[in-house]
């Protein structure tokens, strides 16, 4: 299913970051999450809700069977597996498992296709996605805003 998802999704600038199949009672739940840069809105989650309503609709990719449609966005609880997540997800406080099972926390600087940098209690750390188990997001309450933005304010 993913691959006739795919195009239609990358049209609108989306990622498919996961599909779900559950059943229900006599019909199933399909879950799609999406992603994009910058992060996905409410009217890019009702865009791709049409598109793949209308890829789901005019194949036979899910037979007979009816079925309940859910797009949504990518979410904290996800884990960061790829090099695009850890780029959407900069100056995020994150706790990873490394391969020798210790944690470390930080909040996420820069990153390539082999290692994200994190600034752990002021030093900066790189770690090789390679030697991470796990990865999530940190939820913050009081985040503290970018340099960027807390600059920005002050100049208003």
């Amino acid at each position: 299913m993913e691959a006739e998802l795919a195009d239609p999704l990358r049209a609108l600038d989306l990622d498919i970051e996961a599909v779900e199949i559950t059943p229900a009672g006599k019909r199933r739940i399909v879950r799609i999450a999406v992603d994009k840069d910058g992060g996905v809105t409410l009217d890019d989650v009702a865009e791709a809700t049409q598109a793949v309503s209308a890829v789901l609709d005019g194949s036979d990719v899910l037979g007979e069977q009816p079925y309940t449609l859910e797009v949504t966005s990518r979410g904290v609880e996800r884990p960061l597996t790829l090099p695009r997540h850890w780029r959407r997800n900069a100056d995020r406080l994150v706790r990873i498992t490394l391969a020798d099972e210790t944690t470390v926390t930080g909040r996420v600087g820069a990153s390539d296709s082999d290692s994200v940098t994190l600034d752990v209690d002021g030093t900066a750390r790189e770690v090789l996605y390679a030697d991470i188990t796990k990865a999530y997001v940190e939820i913050e309450f009081n985040r503290r805003k970018p340099a960027a933005e807390h600059d920005e304010e002050e100049d208003a």
